[in-house]
């Protein structure tokens, strides 16, 4: 699974007024995790909130920012009642998981211990790695969510440390806001992190500080990381199909998994000839092509194409000059053999 990214409608702790409105630029952006506080709007407006991130297919998450107990329970309470998808945060595991059992809530707690407002991560590392290992063991506990920025430890030494120790995902929150953080942790083993404020307040490094250009940088970036943009660019057939000298020697433009796009150019008749185990596409690009089958000949003009199945004794012949054609075929199609004699 590759990093994942969690925009977070907060800024301060608090969901932010125009929630709706920074949604509807994330949704339209791809962006697939998406959370908010239980504090800056109403229960209902959050409910509202949440049934439009997961109309459009994206993940709701709640993060409890409550930091006395009584708090912490209304805030799992809350998720229950929106109907968020995960419950962040949060350190009361004991008051939580009764709450959630029955639902579908999945829980990834705070580790170590968590003071001030915006919280901060106290502890050494030791004492952090025993409070997830404890939290991990615990049956309803599906991950951790991580304050790793919010500790005065090494931050990229904490977030290893935490990922070596469970099995279960770590998402780290809390002051994300550079490319060089997204990659420590995603170097580090984090399954994923959220940024809320930055993203909001234009601090991300973008080209602009609109919200939709911070969002589209952070993506862009967590793409790389998780090797999801393609070097692979346009290519003109005409221009490729000049650069061809040879007659009757495919050469390869392109691979989709196994199978190899080649390029090749017609003159006159081919031998009879079969694969044994794999199946051909001809696209004529330019030109005509007759092909001969034992049974009938087939035309294929240019714009069509026709499937040669495997074992299919087939010949293909150019008609009036030079054809353009496409093949499609599996890379390992090593295995034509030419027809010599016609079997009685």
């Amino acid at each position: 699974m590759g990093l994942r990214f969690i925009f977070m409608l907060t800024r301060n702790d608090r969901t932010i007024e125009d929630a709706s409105e920074q949604l509807k630029t994330a949704l339209s952006l791809g962006v697939r995790h998406i959370g908010f506080k239980d504090i800056g709007l109403t229960t209902e407006r959050l409910k509202v909130l949440n049934q439009a991130i997961k109309a459009d297919g994206a993940t709701s998450y709640l993060e409890v920012v409550s930091l006395d107990r009584q708090s912490e329970i209304v805030s799992a309470q809350a998720a229950v009642e929106i109907g968020v998808d995960v419950l962040l945060g949060g350190t009361r595991v004991d008051d939580v998981l009764p709450i959630l059992a029955g639902t579908d809530i999945q829980y990834c707690p705070f580790p170590g211990s968590i003071t001030g407002h915006p919280s901060v991560l106290e502890g050494s590392i030791e004492e952090i790695i025993e409070s997830a290992k404890t939290l991990t063991a615990r049956e309803g506990v599906h991950g951790l969510d991580l304050l790793a920025y919010r500790s005065k430890e090494d931050v990229p030494a904490l977030i290893k440390a935490v990922c070596a120790a469970v099995s279960k995902p770590v998402y780290v929150a809390g002051s994300i806001d550079t490319p060089e953080r997204i990659a420590t942790l995603k170097d580090a083993g984090a399954a994923g992190f959220t940024i809320g404020t930055a993203a909001l307040d234009g601090k991300y490094p973008a080209d602009e500080k609109g919200v939709a250009r911070q969002l589209g940088a952070i993506i862009r970036d967590v793409a790389t990381l998780n090797r999801h943009l393609s070097p692979l660019h346009k290519k003109n057939l005409a221009t490729s199909f000049v650069q061809l000298r040879e007659t009757w020697s495919p050469k390869i433009a392109g691979q989709i998994n196994d199978m190899q796009i080649k390029l090749a150019k017609f003159a006159g008749e081919f031998a009879w000839r079969f694969h044994r185990s794999s199946d051909e596409l001809y696209l004529v690009h330019k030109g005509r092509l007759l092909m001969k089958f034992r049974d009938r000949d087939e035309i294929i003009e240019q714009g069509e194409f026709i499937v040669v199945p495997h074992g299919v004794e087939h010949c293909p012949v150019a008609l009036h000059d030079i054809c353009e054609v496409v093949l499609l075929e599996p890379g390992t199609a090593l295995d034509a053999d030419t027809v010599h004699e016609v079997a009685g």
